[in-house]
C-alpha cells in the first residue's frame, strides 16, 4: 500500500510521540521534519531530515506532500493554532491521526490536524473541530461539540449535548455534565467536575468546579 507522505512538525517530546504512532498503525509515511529555525540545531531528527519551518514548501513542496502538527496545549492551544494557520498560508493540506484502537461511532466529524489516540470513545453526532488532541482514554458523548484547537488530556468525560468553544485545556479525570456550554478558551484543571456553564477564558477547579482567579492566559496547563 502507498502511503500517503508527510511533514511532521517539531523535534521535542509530541513529535517524538506522534512519529511512534504515525510508523506503527497509520496510513502516513513520515519523510522529514521540521521546526522553526530558531530551534533546528541539528539537519536530522529521528534518522530523518530536519528543516526549518520557514522554507519548508522550498524543499517539500504542499503539491506534493501534506503535514502533521502535533503541538501541546501552552497558552491554551494559541502556539499551535499560530502554526496550524501559518501552515495552511503555505497550501499545506494537514492531516488526522485517529488511532484504530479508538472507537469513533458513525456520524461524527473531526476536523483537519487532529491527534486522536487509542481507547477514545466519540459518540454518535459529536462534532471535533480542526487542530484538537485527545490524548488517550476519553469519552466524547453524543452531540457533543468541541471547538478548534483544544486538549483533552486522558480519561476525561463530555457527557452528551456539551458545547465547548475554541481553545479550551481539559487535564486528566475531568467532567463536564451534560448540556453544559464550556466559553472559549477555558481551562479545566484534573479532577474538576463542571456542573454549570462557565465563563470565557477562566480557569476551573474542584469538586464542584469554582472559578480561581487567575485567567486561563495566566497559568500553566493544570
Amino acid at each position: 500500500m502507498n502511503k500517503e507522505k508527510i511533514v511532521l512538525f517539531g523535534n521535542g517530546q509530541m513529535a517524538e510521540t506522534a512519529h511512534v504512532y504515525l510508523n506503527y498503525d497509520s496510513p502516513f509515511e513520515v519523510v522529514a521534519f521540521c521546526v522553526d529555525r530558531q530551534y533546528q540545531s541539528e539537519g536530522a531528527y529521528r534518522g530523518l531530515p530536519l528543516v526549518a519551518f520557514e522554507d519548508v514548501e522550498n524543499q517539500y513542496s504542499p503539491s506534493e506532500f501534506d503535514m502533521f502538527i502535533p503541538m501541546s496545549a501552552k497558552a491554551v492551544n494559541t502556539v499551535r493554532e499560530a502554526k496550524f494557520n501559518q501552515a495552511k498560508s503555505k497550501g499545506y493540506k494537514l492531516v488526522s491521526y485517529i488511532s484504530p484502537r479508538a472507537h469513533v461511532c458513525p456520524e461524527t466529524h473531526i476536523g483537519e490536524n487532529c491527534f486522536i489516540f487509542e481507547n477514545n470513545v466519540i459518540q454518535p453526532f459529536a462534532k471535533i473541530g480542526d487542530n484538537c488532541i485527545l490524548w488517550s482514554g476519553n469519552h466524547i458523548g453524543h452531540h457533543s461539540t468541541i471547538g478548534p484547537h483544544c486538549f483533552v488530556a486522558s480519561h476525561v468525560v463530555i457527557s452528551g449535548r456539551v458545547n465547548v468553544g475554541s481553545n479550551c485545556y481539559f487535564g486528566v479525570n475531568s467532567t463536564v455534565r451534560d448540556g453544559i456550554t464550556i466559553a472559549s478558551r477555558c481551562t479545566i484543571g484534573a479532577g474538576a467536575l463542571i456542573m454549570r456553564d462557565t465563563e470565557e477564558n477562566q480557569v476551573y477547579m474542584g469538586l464542584p468546579g469554582k472559578r480561581l482567579p487567575q485567567r486561563s492566559d495566566e497559568v500553566d496547563i493544570i
